[in-house]
């Protein structure tokens, strides 16, 4: 094996180096300047050969210690020393990248996950960026050296806004995201292939990472309205939500069990922000929202004195809650939101979902990060709703099959027992292309 390297060639008096030098040549002096290294090197010498086996010939010359150089032409192109310099880095970074490689360095592959979320002014969308900047595993992010304080190696996550539950789960089911959020009951009618899951059928490959967190579901009414229960809203404008929310599906289910239908109200169909602009408008009088308390834009409505919140209660909740067995009774605590009582509603989890052909060990890592107590302040620091991010609850009301690396981590530490693992993937029908 040999390297080779340009030697100092004469110009004007002085002695400059045609590319990389070696260590004991200056890259300029004068000519009478003959560094000890250089003894006995002729001025046309081009380039420093060094070998363990090299053998002298007449054009061949020793400097010292297994240093040879080799005549070339006493003046050469320009040309010629660019592509010199050029060829010497190119084969020394050969040199480095074969060492490398012989060695058994591998670099940390690059594993893309992405978590469809919601409305960026939503709960689903931060929490998912929350996700994000926990899990992910680049090369060089120190607080990752810590053991399973963030997920595999090389692991890349990444938080995409979308138009909420329904959505996300048509998104997972079709391959098109890693992961996504969703409400506990939309997931149960997606499995079940009911609901806005008709067409498509049930989502067999559908798996459930964790139990997020706890959502309340919020009907928020103009001042103006003279809407004081669910009822009230008979022949108002009320807001259910976009066709691909969670929000909409729970909210006709309220409608339902109150006996009212989507024709006995003034329905609209926009998104959360663009409703919240039509009720401080005047062009509309209420709105349903689903999501981890406190909510941002609630707050605002509050604030600004032209909105309430309705209670959702009596017989219609007792019927809701028969019907809807993943909605629970729950009440959003005085001091919630600033300068509102506590009021009556339900509650839906909000669950984060995969599909079964996510690797199991890709799952068990995220999961793993997810609830090391070493991440605990930094999700706290950023909570909403109920029991967030918990690990008592992170296998309750799992709609879908829980991934088996949710599952197995979950056994590990204590929250499953072995017999409430899920059957394992082999017994389970392929992914549809």
């Amino acid at each position: 094996m040999a390297w080779f390297h340009p030697v100092p060639r004469k110009i004007a008096g002085h002695v400059r180096c045609l590319g990389l030098c070696h260590a004991g040549i200056e890259t300029e002096r004068s000519e009478g300047e003959r560094h000890p290294t250089n003894r006995g090197l002729s001025e046309r010498a081009d380039t420093l050969v060094w070998s363990e086996n090299a053998t002298i010939s007449p054009n061949y010359g020793r400097i010292e210690s297994g240093i040879w150089w080799t005549m070339g032409p006493e003046k050469p192109s320009y040309f010629w020393e660019l592509t010199t310099g050029t060829v010497l880095v190119l084969v020394l970074l050969l040199t480095l990248v074969t060492r490398v490689v012989a060695q058994g360095f591998e670099p940390p592959q690059r594993i893309a996950f992405q978590i469809s979320t919601g409305s960026t002014t939503g709960t689903y969308f931060p929490v998912g960026q929350l996700l994000a900047q926990l899990l992910s595993h680049p090369p060089g992010v120190g607080r990752c050296e810590t053991v399973a304080v963030c997920g595999p190696t090389g692991l890349i996550v990444s938080a995409r806004a979308s138009e909420g539950s329904v959505a996300n789960v048509n998104a997972v089911d079709s391959g098109s995201v890693s992961s996504g959020l969703a409400q506990a009951d939309v997931v149960a009618l997606a499995v079940t292939g009911q609901g806005p899951f008709r067409k498509t059928g049930p989502a067999k490959q559908l798996r459930v990472i964790a139990n997020l967190y706890g959502e309340d579901v919020h009907l928020i009414a103009a001042k103006t309205s003279k809407i004081k229960s669910v009822a009230d809203l008979k022949g108002k404008r009320v807001s259910l939500s976009t066709e691909g929310s969670g929000t909409i599906i729970t909210a006709r289910a309220i409608l339902t069990a109150y006996r009212l239908s989507e024709k006995s109200i003034v329905p609209n169909y926009d998104s959360a922000e663009k409703a919240t602009d039509l009720l401080q408008s005047g062009k509309l009088d209420a709105i349903f929202y689903v999501g981890g308390t406190p909510v941002n834009l609630i707050q605002q409505m509050l604030d600004e004195n032209v909105a309430v919140l309705i209670p959702i209660d009596g017989d219609g909740r007792k019927r809701l809650l028969s019907r809807q067995p993943y909605l629970s009774a729950h009440v959003i605590p005085q001091g919630t939101y600033m300068g509102a009582p506590g009021v009556d509603t339900v509650s839906v989890d909000a669950l984060w979902i995969t599909d079964l052909g996510e690797p199991d060990n890709l799952i068990y890592g995220i999961v793993k990060g997810l609830y090391n107590p070493a991440n605990r302040a930094a999700l706290m620091s950023e909570r909403v709703g109920t029991h967030f991010i918990g690990l008592d609850a992170a296998a309750n009301n799992a709609t879908a099959p829980l991934h088996p690396g949710s599952a197995r981590y979950f056994t590990e530490v204590g929250v499953l027992k072995p017999a409430q693992n899920i059957p394992p993937a082999t017994s389970l029908p392929a992914r549809r292309p």
